[in-house]
């Protein structure tokens, strides 16, 4: 048969394959989404949690492990230097100073070393009564070995505790244990222990810095003054603690700082 003249013939085109396409894009674009939400929701819970956990958990483990060695053979310590240096980056070098104190009752050490703890090496217990904390204190501010263990970190070439000059000890705001977290809430008058093999020294919080730039070497130097800004810090010798970490939390742009004075020192368990 023949199409009459002027009759429209129908065309008839075929869309199948191409939806089920769109809809196979649409579904894997979907997937890879989720997939991608989930990996970094399991980055956060680690680092926010399981970091935490992690390192607090062997903080802990390293107090006691500290404390029961000095019950069972508590022994005299030699003295410390009161070197100063600079801010040392987060992973950088770990070797410096004795951080052991030999100081009398009441009295500051002003001796030189006689030994000095290995690197990453535990040496001290750093309590705060306010904030309910107890951490270790080891060699170094090494992120690896000393910081992301959760402990607190003593800055190479500073002084040991108790001793003439200045004691600084850096540590995580957040992450790995946080243990100075929450140091932003000390304030004039709360005492800061550091206990070590032989010793207890007490620290009484004197000044915080809320906020200065991480390369402010001055706040850790023997006679701490803030070289961003000066009306912030100290003009004559003595026996200073500072606890050094990042602010604002969960980033690294400035630096809070807590200087103390030591006020005692004691024998034995503090």
């Amino acid at each position: 048969m023949r199409a009459r003249v002027g009759q429209r013939v129908p065309v008839v085109v075929q869309t199948g394959g191409r939806s089920r396409t769109g809809a196979r894009a649409l579904w894997l674009g979907a997937e890879t989404a989720v997939t991608c939400g989930v990996l970094l929701l399991l980055l956060v819970v680690h680092q926010l949690w399981w970091t935490n956990r992690e390192a607090r958990a062997e903080a802990l483990g390293q107090v006691r492990v500290l404390e029961r060695e000095w019950d069972i053979s508590p022994a005299a310590e030699p003295g410390t230097g009161d070197g100063s240096g600079a801010v040392a980056e987060s992973d950088g070098p770990e070797a410096g100073d004795g951080a052991g104190a030999g100081a009398g009752a009441g009295r500051p050490s002003s001796g030189r070393p006689s030994a000095a703890p290995s690197p990453s090496a535990a040496f001290a217990v750093l309590r705060i009564p306010r904030l309910g904390l107890s951490v270790p204190v080891a060699e170094g501010v090494s992120k690896r070995s000393v910081l992301d263990k959760g402990y607190a970190g003593h800055y190479p070439g500073t002084a040991g505790p108790g001793s003439v000059g200045n004691f600084a000890l850096a540590g995580h705001r957040n992450t790995h244990g946080e243990p100075f977290r929450y140091i932003n809430r000390l304030g004039e008058g709360d005492e800061i222990l550091v206990r070590t093999r032989a010793r207890t020294y007490v620290y009484r919080v004197d000044l915080v810095l809320g906020s200065t730039s991480p390369r402010d070497v001055g706040v850790i130097r023997a006679v701490p003054r803030s070289l961003v800004k000066p009306s912030y810090g100290y003009s004559a010798p003595g026996a200073y603690l500072t606890l050094t970490t990042c602010t604002p939390e969960f980033t690294s742009t400035y630096r809070l700082v807590v200087w103390a004075k030591l006020v005692s020192t004691a024998p034995g368990r503090g």
